[in-house]
């Protein structure tokens, strides 16, 4: 917006009403102070919201009935409904930076959004993972599948700190972005492959947050794709968790489409960097030539 002190050939009604318009835009856009939580700070709290009934719904529907009855098989409405909280906390870690950018922000924002994913993408994923160990196996196995869900969680810490303190080029991230991380981690539990096997692809996973691969930011386009497959996510796991036909089907082909999806980003980026490196080495020696 044209700053007022520069708008010339107007009357004075209307530059006093170009001004008052201005400062106003100004105060909205201007953060909020640490005492007032803004439209998007309520968003990032519904984040942590779901993170946390993510827990509970896992706890006292899959982690609990174990216990008490070993033999019993895990209550798949529970596991369904835990997930399902988890894509809409994504969701919600979706809209609540685009909301902050439109919107006023407060002061908390950025501190909000990190504890929050901490709590729905670090926590829970990995306390899936110690669940899915305990649950699939006994022993040493479920130490082993602990130790993993600890590398998740750190991997979850390291990735929020680094995005707090190494400031990246506009549109991308360095690592695998949290949300996709953590529904990476929990389809590899869902579709409960062979458990070494899956323990070493959920240590991938959690190697690929950590990593300085550059994954692109979900705006425009990739932010209502992403929406999409959110919304897809949660059909798939509501047909598997109903017991309607063809629900095994969608769940497998949904969690091995997020597998993929996670597995086949970093290859696009690198193969994208080695091309552009080709053509630079291309490009001096053409010059080279011409010289």
């Amino acid at each position: 917006m044209t700053d007022p002190e520069t708008i010339v050939g107007l009357d004075d009604e209307e530059t006093s009403l170009r001004r008052r318009r201005w400062a106003r835009d100004r105060e909205l856009r201007a953060p909020r102070s640490p005492q007032h939580l803004s439209t998007a700070d309520f968003l990032t709290l519904g984040n942590a919201v779901c993170g946390f009934l993510a827990i509970y719904s896992i706890t006292t529907g899959v982690l609990v009935p174990h216990i008490t009855n070993p033999d019993a098989a895990p209550d798949r409405h529970s596991a369904a409904t835990a997930v399902t909280l988890l894509l809409i906390g994504s969701m919600c870690d979706l809209f609540d930076g685009l909301v902050a950018r439109k919107l006023r922000s407060s002061a908390l924002g950025a501190e909000l959004d990190n504890l929050a994913d901490l709590i729905s993408f670090g926590i829970a994923p990995a306390y899936f993972v110690a669940v899915w160990g305990m649950v699939s196996s006994t022993g040493s196995s479920s130490k082993l599948s602990a130790l993993i869900a600890l590398t998740v969680l750190l991997a979850v810490v390291l990735r929020l700190a680094r995005f707090s303190a190494v400031k990246m080029r506009p549109g991308v991230f360095q690592g695998m972005p949290c949300p996709m991380g953590a529904m990476t981690v929990i389809a590899i539990v869902l579709l409960d492959p062979p458990f070494q096997l899956g323990l070493l692809a959920i240590f991938g996973a959690a190697y690929l947050m950590v990593s300085r691969i550059e994954y692109p930011k979900p705006q425009g386009l990739l932010a209502t794709a992403t929406l999409c497959w959110i919304v897809v996510s949660i059909g798939c796991l509501a047909a598997w968790a109903t017991g309607l036909p063809g629900g095994d089907a969608l769940l497998h082909v949904g969690a091995f489409a997020q597998i993929t999806l996670a597995a086949m980003a970093p290859l696009l980026v690198i193969r994208r960097k080695v091309g552009q490196k080709v053509g630079d080495v291309r490009a001096r020696r053409a010059e080279s030539r011409l010289g």
